[in-house]
């Protein structure tokens, strides 16, 4: 992979992640249409989205600061009168959110190894990013149409927590995208565009960077998810541009989401899998690497 190459895939990763429309899923695009059909891989992949995690914790800095100090805070309270509290009645918004992203964050964790290898092989054909990318894209305009969007972060609660999560475990499947299916799920529950959006982004925190760390220590240790040979110095630029384009669009699509609805994004994903499927067809592309 060379300098420039990194540098798109880079963008690529720092323009899709937040969006609903799957940054792994542009990545294995491009990736295989620059690099001869090759795979850029799922180590590449999660590492480069630590440079988009980053820009979240920049950007939300305040808020994760705040959710941290409520949720110690408040631990006492969950032992008062000698017995244990439900942690998610708390009526602190703050320290129930730091509970919710914590439990939140469990299925996409246990499915992640249960699944590892699925998740970086079979799963990663394009065929089958196609109908993800179509079928969700449905799924999206449905809740984006029909969903209340009355219900802001402030009414978060154990039942919704754990269906963001299983939502968010669903962005193991490339074509998915996670803050799609946490979207989508939040849009589908009553939430507001622009509260489902944020809360997408804060679940996020903790399973995309335990990805990406645990993908890089498996790189230096010697493991490789691909047969394209790919520099720690390409993946470090990569992860520099991630972070920076990353942090820009967080800032525009915040701002879009608070008064336009999804529809760009529903037929961009509509558009983007008929163009994969045509590529498939006329041989442009491979379903799998190096096929």
């Amino acid at each position: 992979m060379s300098w420039w190459e990194a540098i798109v895939l880079g963008l690529v990763q720092g323009l899709t992640e937040f969006l609903p429309i799957s940054s792994s899923a542009h990545l294995r695009i491009v990736g295989a249409l620059m690099l001869d059909g090759a795979d850029v891989g799922a180590t590449f992949t999660a590492v480069t989205q630590i440079g988009t995690e980053l820009a979240v914790l920049v950007y939300f800095r305040h808020t994760i600061v705040q959710v941290i100090r409520r949720w110690f805070a408040t631990l006492p309270q969950l032992r008062e009168g000698g017995r244990w509290h439900n942690p998610f009645a708390l009526a602190d918004p703050d320290a129930r959110m730091g509970w919710l992203i914590i439990v939140g964050s469990l299925p996409i964790a246990v499915l992640g190894v249960l699944f590892q290898d699925a998740i970086e092989g079979a799963l990663r054909n394009l065929w089958f990013t196609v109908f993800t990318l179509a079928f969700f894209a449905v799924l999206l305009w449905l809740a984006d149409r029909y969903g209340r969007r009355a219900k802001d972060l402030r009414r978060l609660d154990g039942r919704d927590g754990v269906l963001y999560g299983l939502a968010q475990a669903m962005a193991l499947i490339p074509g998915v995208s996670r803050s799609g299916g946490t979207i989508t799920a939040g849009l589908a529950m009553g939430y507001t565009r622009e509260a489902a959006a944020r809360y997408s982004f804060l679940l996020a925190i903790p399973a995309v960077l335990a990805s990406g760390l645990y993908q890089l220590a498996k790189a230096l240790g010697g493991h490789q998810d691909t047969a394209l040979p790919i520099s720690g110095g390409a993946t470090l630029l990569a992860t520099v541009t991630a972070f920076v384009v990353g942090f820009g669009v967080i800032v525009w699509f915040l701002r879009w989401v608070s008064t336009r609805s999804f529809l760009p994004f529903v037929v961009y994903r509509l558009a983007l899998a008929l163009l994969i499927a045509g590529l498939l067809v006329g041989g442009t592309l491979s379903p799998t690497a190096g096929a």
